[in-house]
């Protein structure tokens, strides 16, 4: 039996997600992510918004991302496991879906591990752009794991940057950025300590992966002035500022009620005041109000990104056909008969998956 078109939903595998990248260029990706993120940003009432779902035991956590903004739905799968890498697997994995809110069928079934580097970097560069110190060229990269190649790319594509600092506690982490990164047209420093990494640099970003409260930053590594990048921290327990820090900082967040559980600022009081940044990107509120302000970035990925990034992978997939389909949906003759699809199909001329 050959599925009918309603039955075929676009699938973007590991592959067709890398071609797509190739084909389109990663600079472009992360313009376009950064464009329709920020679009999404600006009508963040219209969204339905909840706390990640998580499942947290000893060793990482499982979680789904949903959201809708009444026209469609998506959702993301996506685990942390910051000890997988001794195992030579992913700390992070991930796939997502988006969905016809009208009908309830699935319009686009992708793989997001390599999708949520590029979203991550591209709302890190996104928040950098209304936040950062104006004409910032010079980034921190503290923690030089799967994120941070992504991060520098983005910080140059949106922000002109055009000098990055590396450390990382593992050397050899940090020799695998540098080398990915020559060749990009930034100008790569490696450094020995967190204190070297930050000497000139006007933007830090901060991306670790140990599950702990630890002190990345300590209070007195941070000057006036400064942007802090701080993408590092996204699950309860898990920190990389000195409170010192977040009390001199000016400080910006995706989902407060989401935050305050997961983030920097679940270090402080819960009404600790914060500003959410869709409204900066709409003009509600400002961003950054003066020269010697230090802004922070207080980033845990947020659903509604994962939907922006959802909808320009659907959308360029339509013109660029890097997908395959997949078979996912049964669609009897009579959607009242599901019994009788099965009876025809044990004398239809069909091979069944290999499983």
């Amino acid at each position: 039996m050959q599925p009918s078109e309603n039955a075929l939903v676009p699938f973007a595998s590991v592959d067709h997600m890398m071609a797509l990248i190739h084909h389109v260029g990663v600079p472009d990706i992360l313009r376009q992510l950064v464009r329709y993120i920020e679009d999404d940003f600006r009508r963040w009432e219209r969204f339905d918004k909840t706390p990640r779902i998580g499942s947290h035991s000893d060793v990482g956590v499982i979680e789904l991302m949903p959201t809708s903004d009444g026209e469609a739905y998506g959702f993301k799968y996506v685990n942390g496991h910051p000890n997988n890498t001794e195992d030579g697997l992913q700390t992070v994995t991930a796939f997502g879906l988006l969905a016809d809110v009208s009908t309830g069928y699935p319009v686009l079934l992708s793989e997001m591990t390599m999708l949520t580097a590029l979203r991550t970097a591209a709302t890190s560069a996104m928040a950098a752009k209304y936040l950062a110190p104006k004409g910032a060229s010079v980034m921190a990269m503290i923690g030089n794991g799967a994120q941070s190649e992504f991060q520098c790319l983005a910080m140059q594509t949106i922000l002109g940057l055009s000098e990055v600092r590396l450390f990382d506690s593992d050397p050899i982490a940090t020799a695998k950025c540098a080398q990915n990164l020559s060749g990009s047209g930034v100008a790569v420093v490696v450094c020995h300590s967190p204190e070297e990494a930050i000497e000139g640099a006007q933007i830090i970003t901060t991306c670790t992966a140990d599950k702990r409260n630890a002190r990345v930053l300590s209070d007195n590594m941070v000057g006036a002035g400064v942007h802090v990048n701080a993408i590092g921290g996204d699950c309860p327990g898990k920190t990389e500022l000195a409170p010192g820090i977040l009390e001199r900082s000016k400080i910006f967040v995706e989902y407060p009620e989401q935050t305050r559980i997961e983030g920097e600022i679940q270090q402080m009081a819960q009404d600790y005041p914060v500003t959410e940044l869709w409204r900066v990107i709409s003009g509600e509120l400002p961003g950054r109000s003066a020269p010697e302000q230090i802004t922070l970035f207080d980033s845990v990925g947020f659903a509604i990104e994962d939907f922006s990034a959802l909808r320009l992978v659907r959308d360029l997939v339509r013109e660029t056909g890097h997908c395959q389909w997949l078979d996912m949906l049964a669609d009897p003759d009579d959607p009242k008969d599901l019994f009788g699809m099965l009876m025809r199909a044990k004398s239809a001329d069909f091979t069944p998956l290999a499983g």
